[in-house]
């Protein structure tokens, strides 16, 4: 009996795994459709956007042939000549920028324990028109707190224009590149008229064209106006902080050239 039910024990095993065998496949199978399904998706999803993106870079290229070569050829020369003066200044304005308060306190140092020499040799050694003012303020120390003021007044005046040099290039590219598309604009609107003079006929495909590449030179105008007036705003700010920095330099130095000469 012992035997008969370790026999029918081990039957029943071999079936029960034979048929685990059998399932598995199928069970495998359908588990890996589970878990490639949601990656087939993900790849389906990420590639929509590139193909929306490459119909929106066609259709920007589509629009700027059909506004016509002349003044949108124009209108793009200002956004490049703009961008290239504005990221110049950006880059000039950010090389301009120091630690005041740090040049403040080590020029104030250096007057204390070595002198006008001193802290003009701290001022070689810094970049940016707050240090170049404080080394021409130092410069004059020996003669007069007046002759010192004066100078750092002169020269302020200087390094402001060199922080402002070829803004004014920037805001005439915003004025221009609306002023070129409300002419492409008009252009457009007299073409219109003009075909449909020599039509004889209002058909509504020949005023659709003219109107399409009135609007369109338009609003690339526009965009270029945008763009541009957005960095310029950019700088000037920049500028402004940079000069609001030197004028509070300036007068600290005074300051410390006063109470320097008092000690003498």
């Amino acid at each position: 009996m012992k035997r008969l039910f370790s026999i029918l024990a081990i039957a029943t095993v071999m079936a029960f795994g034979n048929v685990q065998a059998a399932t598995a496949p199928a069970q495998l199978t359908a588990n890996m459709q589970l878990l490639i399904a949601p990656i087939t998706t993900t790849i389906q999803d990420a590639d929509e956007p590139a193909a929306a993106e490459e119909s929106f870079h066609q259709n920007l290229k589509k629009r700027f042939i059909e506004g016509g070569p002349s003044f949108m050829g124009i209108v793009l020369l200002c956004l490049i000549l703009g961008l290239a003066i504005a990221i110049e200044r950006i880059i000039f304005l950010n090389l301009s920028t120091t630690n005041s308060k740090k040049l403040q306190q080590n020029v104030e140092d250096a007057l204390n324990s070595g002198g006008v020499e001193a802290a003009k040799e701290v001022c070689r050694n810094t970049k940016g028109p707050v240090a170049s003012i404080y080394y021409q303020g130092l410069d004059r120390a020996d003669e007069s707190i007046d002759a010192a003021e004066k100078a750092v007044v002169a020269y302020g005046g200087v390094q402001m224009g060199q922080l402002e040099k070829n803004v004014s290039w920037v805001s005439l590219f915003i004025a221009l590149a609306p002023m070129l598309g409300f002419m492409g604009t008009v252009i457009g609107m007299i073409d219109a008229f003009d075909k449909i003079e020599a039509a004889g006929d209002m058909q509504p495909s020949l005023v659709a064209g003219g109107i399409k590449v009135a609007l369109l030179t338009t609003v690339f105008g526009l965009i270029v106006a945008i763009i541009l007036q957005v960095f310029y705003n950019y700088i000037i700010a920049k500028i402004d902080s940079i000069v609001n920095d030197m004028e509070d330099a300036s007068i600290t130095l005074i300051d410390m050239l006063v109470a320097y000469k008092n000690k003498k």
